[in-house]
This record gives C-alpha cells, structure tokens and sequence, in this order.
C-alpha cells in the first residue's frame, strides 16, 4: 500500500469509527454472556477507563494548543487509552475471552491508524514542541513518572462539557445496564 492509500484508508477510519464502533457494541451486547461476578470485576475496569476519558477531556484544546498537562503528561493518547481500558472492562463484563480478543482486533484495526493519523495532524500544528512532548512521552502504553516538560494546567470543566464527554459515560451506562439485565436473567 502506497503512501497515498495509506491516508485514504485512515481518512475513512476517521470518518466511520463511531459508526463501527456502535455496530460493534451492539454485537457485542448480543453476544455477551455476562455473569454477576464478570460484572463485579469488569465494571471497575471500565469505569477507570471512563475516567480517564473524562480526565484527558478537561486538558485537551483540540487544535488551539499542545495538550501536555495531566494524563496527557503519561500518554499522548489518554482518550484513546481510556477508551481501550473502557473496551477490556467490557469485555471483562462480557465473560468471554473471544470477546476481548474481539474488541482489542477492532481497536487495533479503527483506532491504531486513527492516532497514527491525528499524531501527524498534531505534529503538524505544534512541530517543536510536539517532538519534544513526542520524545519523552509514550504514544499509548503510559509512562509511570508524569512528563514535566511544560506548563501544568488544571482540568477544565468546560472543556470536558465542551467536548461532550459525558457521552462516553452514558453510553459506558447504558451497555453495563444492558449486561447487568442480561445477567439477573431479565433480558
């Protein structure tokens, strides 16, 4: 694959990531089987996920300035890990191996040439300051020390409400509801 077809390719993952990704919890939601006990272990691991999601949504001023302050000083994909972490807590939920196999195979399909994509788009906007960010902060996997290479700036509650984030928490809501039906037997 050309250079070419590579950015035709991640420009339609861009576009139709949601649109997969809502095909892809309704599949799951069926398929699941999920028991008391997988929800007792999966909902911690997909509420940290959410909050990580949230936390990464109240530093980030997308297009305006290099975020770099809180979770995005360990990761400079924190809404993507979130969203990842999100995906196993399901999974977890979902009391099947296949179905963590599953969602890491979709994550890795849709959203690794997602990342690649905004990196170049972000490295772009901020060149020296996003390859100094860049060097010392992982692309995904966080680092285990925060990256102190620039100003620290406090969560912005309007910037999460501005990104509506909360989204990804109803819709995390809505799916554990569904699995917690499915496992009482009301559903």
């Amino acid at each position: 694959m050309n250079n070419e077809q590579t950015i035709n390719l991640r420009g339609r993952l861009q576009r139709l990531r949601v649109s997969l990704g809502f095909i892809s919890v309704v599949l799951f939601v069926f398929a699941s089987q999920p028991s008391p006990r997988s929800l007792l272990v999966g909902i911690p691991i997909a509420f940290l996920g959410a909050l990580i999601r949230a936390w990464a949504s109240g530093h980030l001023r997308k297009n305006a300035e290099l975020a770099t302050s809180g979770p995005y000083a360990y990761s400079r994909n924190p809404l993507y890990l979130g969203s990842f972490i999100m995906a196993i807590g399901c999974a977890v939920c979902g009391a099947g191996w296949w179905l963590g196999l599953w969602l890491i195979g979709f994550f890795l399909l849709v959203y690794w040439p997602v990342m690649r994509a905004e990196a170049e788009q972000v490295h772009k906007l901020f060149a020296s300051d996003y390859e100094k960010w860049a060097a010392n902060v992982p692309f995904f996997i966080p680092r285990l020390t925060p990256y102190r290479g620039s100003a620290v700036q406090a969560f912005d509650l309007g910037q999460y409400l501005r990104h509506r984030e909360y989204r990804a928490s109803i819709g995390l809501a809505i799916v554990l509801g569904i699995l917690a039906l499915k496992a009482s037997k009301v559903i």
